[in-house]
């Protein structure tokens, strides 16, 4: 079969799929009564379960399985944040335009059409010409603005629509931009990505995650890029769902301790040195991969190789996926290596996953902002009240401060409340969550530092991982006084302290009531607790009571 009847036929099985895909509902276009504008989707009934259950599956195959730290950042970002990013300056495509109706056009993809069409579809080619054509697709993304033109120029290409000339290449943001507030005066963009609102926010997380590396960050939430010309589908559009982690790793120690559960799987991948040297991708086992140095270190393994098991359980054909390594001017200066899982479609291979060390560039990014507080215009602003409302507070009387607060759970503060410390020298913030909004609905904690204690208790997170069950275990040297009174400040509703290695003690928040559980049970009791199956209640009376030697202090 040649080349022109193999584009031929590949274009009528996309066009089948999509037909079946809008006539069943699982995607149409947006605003269709009105014609609809390009690159906007509307999801049915069936497209929404199905996004529904992969990004659910993407939770617990992530989020759960590596103790992630969910963030849920606004869509609306102020431009001084995509300023110090660098999306303000550089997040831009170079733009053509038909120059009688204005019709715009993406400049490289005019130059790679035009390419695959002479390259699939032209009889008479000579072999000169296919070699240069492989070339120019080969480094289109390294072409300057000047090259795209003189390319445009060379080969004749015209508007596709009208035939008209084009325009010289010139840059165009792709970020919509908006105002924050009536006054104009505070500029801002609907995101192009959603890692910008982790990276700002890694001096909190990383507070939360106890001082401590490594630690993952992970968002799901929508990101818009005003593409100029969208196409092939849901593959490229102007609004999106993304799934995104960024992992914090210590730059002098990029091992990862479950790298070898991982090490033995073999898949499709494509180095740069096979890419260059003109050979296809190759089966190569993730384990050799790191060591031979093909892949830059055991962290980027890890995350290849839970990504390719993510996509084959979703379903894609082993066959037709590759992780193919970014050649080297495809990398941004900063990175370390770069990874894309691809997945081959009617399209060609396309990029459905990128996996990147991209060292400390963008924290550094938003370091280099630095907002020191002017005391005096704090002074203007609180007009010297704060002293006031200090002493006010202070001098508040112990009947007056109780009727507040019955003021306050009345209102609706009824989730918060503080009760004393052991030793009665403080008083300690708890939030009152139910199991099903509780943020974290269990905690894990050895009871001292000891090896047989962290190993029960990292299997009891396994287990609680494939009930579905979010966790955070904390295995610090810290009283386990002080650990309680942590979760419970975040309205974590069940507590586990492995003191043996056989049984635990599973303790409530707001009773502080312990009861004692096997090491395989507690698992199945916690979720059935936090799925409503069971009641405190119930689990007190068919378990004995425990009385800690732990002290809650």
């Amino acid at each position: 079969m040649d080349g022109a009847q193999e584009a031929q036929n590949r274009e009528a099985f996309r066009q089948a799929v999509v037909n079946t895909l809008e006539r069943r509902l699982f995607y149409i276009p947006s605003f269709k009564i009105y014609r609809g504008v390009a690159g906007l989707y509307d999801y049915g009934p069936p497209g929404c379960s199905v996004k529904s259950n992969v990004l659910s599956f993407w939770r617990q195959h992530f989020v759960l399985e590596e103790n992630m730290l969910e963030v849920d950042c606004p869509c609306v970002t102020p431009e001084v944040v995509l300023k110090a990013s660098g999306h303000v300056d550089k997040f831009t495509d170079l733009m053509v335009k038909d120059e009688k109706t204005g019709t715009c056009y993406r400049a490289d993809h005019l130059i790679k059409d035009f390419c695959k069409e002479k390259l699939e579809k032209d009889p008479k080619i000579t072999e000169e010409k296919a070699t240069e054509f492989k070339h120019v697709l080969a480094v289109l993304d390294d072409l300057s603005t000047e090259e795209l033109g003189a390319k445009i120029k060379d080969y004749g290409i015209t508007a596709p629509d009208t035939k008209n000339p084009l325009s010289a290449p010139y840059p165009f943001n792709l970020m919509f931009q908006t105002s924050i507030g009536p006054s104009g005066l505070s500029p801002g963009y609907m995101r192009p990505e959603t890692a910008q609102g982790i990276f700002v926010n890694f001096k909190d997380l990383y507070y939360y995650n106890g001082n401590k590396l490594p630690f993952a960050a992970a968002q799901i939430g929508q990101a818009f890029r005003n593409e100029i010309s969208p196409r092939q589908g849901l593959l490229r559009v102007r609004e999106f769902t993304l799934a995104e982690i960024e992992h914090f790793v210590d730059p002098e120690d990029k091992s990862h301790p479950k790298f070898s559960e991982v090490a033995n799987l073999e898949f499709l991948m494509f180095p740069r040195e096979d890419q260059v040297s003109g050979r296809s991708a190759r089966m190569i086992r993730l384990g050799e991969a790191v060591s031979q140095g093909i892949v830059n270190n055991e962290t980027l393994g890890y995350f290849i190789g839970r990504v390719y098991l993510f996509l084959t359980y979703l379903g894609i054909d082993k066959e037709r996926l590759r992780f193919r390594q970014h050649l080297a001017n495809e990398m941004a200066h900063y990175a370390a290596d770069c990874w894309d899982a691809e997945i081959e479609c009617s399209y060609g291979w396309i990029e459905c996953v990128g996996i990147a060390d991209r060292s400390a560039y963008d924290l550094r990014a938003h370091t280099k902002l630095v907002i020191a507080p002017v005391k005096k215009e704090l002074g203007l602003a609180f007009k010297g009240n704060q002293k006031m409302v200090v002493e006010a507070l202070e001098s508040m009387g112990e009947k007056e401060a109780m009727e507040m607060k019955a003021t306050l759970e009345s209102k609706g503060e009824h989730s918060f409340y503080t009760r004393s410390s052991k030793g009665g020298d403080e008083q300690l913030n708890v939030f009152r969550f139910p199991p099903l909004v509780a943020p974290i609905k269990c905690t894990v904690f050895p009871l001292v530092q000891n090896q047989q204690f962290e190993e029960v208790a990292k299997h009891i997170a396994k287990s609680l991982t494939a009930a579905g069950i979010s966790y955070k275990i904390d295995i610090t040297g810290t009283s386990i006084g002080k650990r309680y009174a942590r979760t419970d400040e975040l309205g974590v509703p069940l507590a586990i302290t492995v003191d043996s290695t056989s049984s635990v003690t599973l303790r409530e928040r707001d009773s502080k009531q312990q009861i004692r559980v096997s090491v395989e049970e507690v698992a199945s009791v916690v979720k059935e607790v936090t799925d409503g199956f069971s009641t405190w209640a119930d689990v007190l009376w068919k378990y004995p009571t425990h009385s800690s030697a732990a002290t809650e202090d």
